[in-house]
């Protein structure tokens, strides 16, 4: 295959409309984010059926709408390992997913090679080649990047192409394609990527129960994240979360009670920002109380169900080793929890084909129609006869 280095405005040109001749092309993304508050785009590889590109985002003057507009195109397939974070950057980038898309580690999950397996060992095991792991901290940002960083950044797309072929075929073959649609709906869907101040309360971790915690909590920490969404950086860097609670807890009413908390760092204590503060604290304190947040009240564990919640995780790795699909994809420890205490929990694992699989042996289990057995290393699903009274 081809291998480009791209910097500037024609090569990319040009190289985005090549790729519109590919029956798909598959798409990974190096970029930073420990200095910023929004993902430092740094390079971006594609590879197609003919050539792979390295194309350099921070060059001088590239113009990258070529690539944007590829990317948009609705005709042709992007395929990513695990690209939440790749996707997530390019919707804040052109204010769309790209689409359709395909993503090789949930496929992975569906195909038996376990819960969000890695890159590396599912190169490994489809296609036999190893990645070199040398330049995996390398400085994205730093330029000029090497050959040898450009060929490890490369081989995430090069790799991936082959690797996607046999998952697909691995699907079709097992009639397994419509399994992926709920966790590609996830990943198609804006409200995954979009970054609301309103909601990034609910990120601050807090044993405190009371409402009016809850809206002074979310008054401050939306200041907060639209300090750091305004100015690029880490929120952490605005205050950090302990310095959060700490002014929630303390409502001050003064810049001499800010003055008064360690957490709060002592820059804040001088111009608007301490205003800005005090503003939030007020503004969350005023809240009528028909508009405080409400928590959603964790349902205990209803009791007794341990016994039948261990047998259904037994039942769940019983299915999955036998079918060769990931356990995380049917369901959680939480769901079994669930469907233990309540034949008609609202979880997956009792709807669609996951119910085919494992929810509608989950409720026979429960009413002793089923039972499970073992011989030796391996278990046995046996049926129950229920006699007639």
């Amino acid at each position: 295959m081809k291998i480009i280095p791209i910097s500037t405005s024609d090569a990319l040109a040009e190289f985005c409309e090549k790729q519109l001749k590919s029956d798909y092309i598959a798409v990974d993304t190096e970029f930073l984010r420990d200095r910023t508050y929004w993902p430092q785009l740094c390079l971006v590889q594609i590879a197609g059926s003919d050539e792979a590109a390295a194309i350099d985002t921070l060059a001088k003057d590239i113009d990258l709408a070529p690539l944007y507009e590829l990317m948009s195109n609705r005709s042709l397939l992007k395929v990513f390992h695990a690209g939440r974070q790749d996707v997530e950057i390019f919707f804040h980038r052109m204010g769309s997913i790209p689409e359709p898309l395909f993503d090789t580690q949930i496929a992975a999950m569906v195909c038996g090679f376990g819960d969000q397996v890695g890159y590396e060992t599912l190169i490994s095991n489809l296609v036999g080649a190893r990645i070199d792991k040398s330049s995996r901290f390398t400085d994205w940002a730093h330029r000029p990047l090497s050959q040898k960083q450009l060929t490890y950044a490369l081989a995430d797309v090069i790799h991936l192409r082959p690797a996607y072929e046999k998952l697909a075929n691995k699907l079709e073959e097992s009639c397994r394609t419509h399994w992926l649609d709920q966790e590609i709906d996830i990943l198609m869907d804006p409200e995954t990527y979009r970054l609301d101040p309103e909601t990034s309360w609910r990120r601050i971790k807090s044993r405190n129960k009371n409402n009016r915690f809850h809206a002074i909590l979310r008054e401050l920490a939306a200041w907060r994240e639209r300090e750091a969404q305004s100015r690029d950086i880490p929120r952490n860097r605005i205050m950090r979360d302990e310095a959060i609670l700490e002014i929630v807890a303390q409502g001050p009413k003064s810049i001499d009670d800010l003055k008064r908390m360690r957490a709060v760092p002592k820059g804040y204590l001088l111009g608007d920002k301490s205003i800005d503060i005090l503003d939030a604290v007020k503004r969350g304190r005023e809240l009528p109380e028909a508009s405080l947040p409400r928590l959603e009240k964790t349902k205990p564990r209803p009791p007794k169900i341990g016994p039948v919640s261990d047998l259904l995780k037994v039942l769940l790795k019983h299915v999955t080793e036998t079918h060769d699909v990931a356990p995380r994809l049917i369901a959680s420890a939480d769901d079994l929890d669930r469907i233990a205490a309540d034949d008609n929990a609202d979880v997956p694992a009792l709807k669609g084909w996951r119910s085919e699989l494992f929810g509608k042996q989950a409720l026979a289990l429960k009413a002793g129609r089923i039972a499970l057995t073992a011989k030796g290393s391996r278990t046995k699903i046996i049926k129950i006869e229920i006699g007639k009274n």
